[in-house]
């Protein structure tokens, strides 16, 4: 059974907007009539996973038309299909879910909003899915009467099929907004079979920075990772399926236990000797890729430390590892003790 899930701590309201504030949803059916104004891989996605749970999806909107016909095909609608410039051919439908890149959003509602006349927007709704910006930046829809709010899914999506799949299967969404944007965004979450949390309207670039460290982040490290197996003579793919293997188990320990508890190897058991040995072989390498895996292994090496110390390890092998990690861009090395 889906579930509310809400930040802990400060339950702040934000302006404008609800936080963690419980509100009842919107009297909608399932039918709700949709237009999704972005529809590159996420918008796509949602589309299709909107359109599979009853949604009446009626539109895309992409840069260009050819685009906009494509993502169309991509989710099975037979919904209309249009480029930026046939914006006002946009149907009037109870929800607009915008989903274009973040920097874009600002413009997109003002164009929105010059669409409508006076409130044109009461009793409609404007959603957008980034997980940067609060539902503020829809101030100009706001104006034209919609109820505004934003609904950022914590779910990696690289293509349309596997996202809309993704986006269904019990994923949680980000909700921010006013009470019956809010209400609606947690109606539609409740019907994808997620599971909603909120944070504060200031909080929502500290909340996407986690995720971005969480996915993004964790795609640049591995690429890392790959390069340096790939080094060590085996071939790209290869290499990619053992450390998927590898990253596979971490993430499993990580879904059953604290951070603290699911730290394995070198640094959970205070090896001095085999960090010094991986820093050398790091030291070795020439080129700026080899210098950016020695600053990432020490960076978060220094954080693998204090799991470390929190599960109980040698306190003096702790000292000697940092030692050797702040010293790690010396030609010489780490010093002996």
């Amino acid at each position: 059974m889906p579930r509310e899930v809400k930040a802990k701590g400060k339950g702040r309201k934000a302006k404008g907007g609800s936080g963690n504030v419980e509100s009842s949803a919107p009297p909608f059916s399932r039918a709700t009539s949709v237009a999704v104004v972005g529809a590159g891989r996420m918008g796509t996605a949602l589309a299709r996973a909107l359109a599979a749970r009853g949604y009446a999806v009626e539109a895309l909107v992409a840069r260009r038309e050819s685009r906009a016909r494509r993502a169309a095909e991509s989710a099975g609608l037979k919904a209309a299909a249009l480029g930026a410039e046939r914006l006002a051919e946009l149907p009037r439908t109870d929800l607009i879910l915008i989903t274009t890149p973040d920097d874009a959003l600002h413009e997109t509602a003002e164009k929105l909003a010059a669409l409508s006349n006076g409130r044109a927007g009461r009793g409609r709704f404007a959603l957008h899915t980034s997980g940067a910006l609060s539902s503020e930046v829809l101030a100009p829809l706001c104006a034209r009467g919609f109820s505004t709010g934003s609904l950022h899914p914590l779910v990696a999506v690289s293509d349309a099929e596997a996202g809309a799949a993704a986006l269904a299967g019990g994923a949680f969404y980000c909700v921010e907004g006013d009470r019956a944007a809010v209400g609606l965004a947690r109606r539609i979450v409740r019907e994808l079979g997620g599971r909603s949390l909120s944070v504060g309207a200031e909080d929502k670039a500290l909340y996407h920075a986690a995720a971005v460290m969480t996915a993004g982040h964790t795609v640049a490290l591995f690429n890392s990772a790959l390069g340096l197996l790939v080094r060590c003579g085996l071939t790209e793919r290869l290499a990619r399926e053992a450390l998927v293997s590898l990253l596979r188990t971490t993430a499993e320990n990580l879904s059953s236990r604290p951070p603290a508890d699911a730290l394995t190897g070198t640094f959970a058991r205070a090896d001095v000797e085999t960090v010094r040995r991986h820093l050398a072989s790091l030291r070795r390498l020439q080129g700026t890729d080899a210098l950016d895996a020695l600053i990432v292994y020490a960076l978060l090496g220094e954080r693998s430390l204090g799991l470390a110390e929190r599960k109980g390890a040698d306190p003096a092998a702790l000292r000697k590892i940092k030692r050797a990690l702040s010293e790690a861009f010396t030609r010489t090395g780490p010093k002996e003790e």
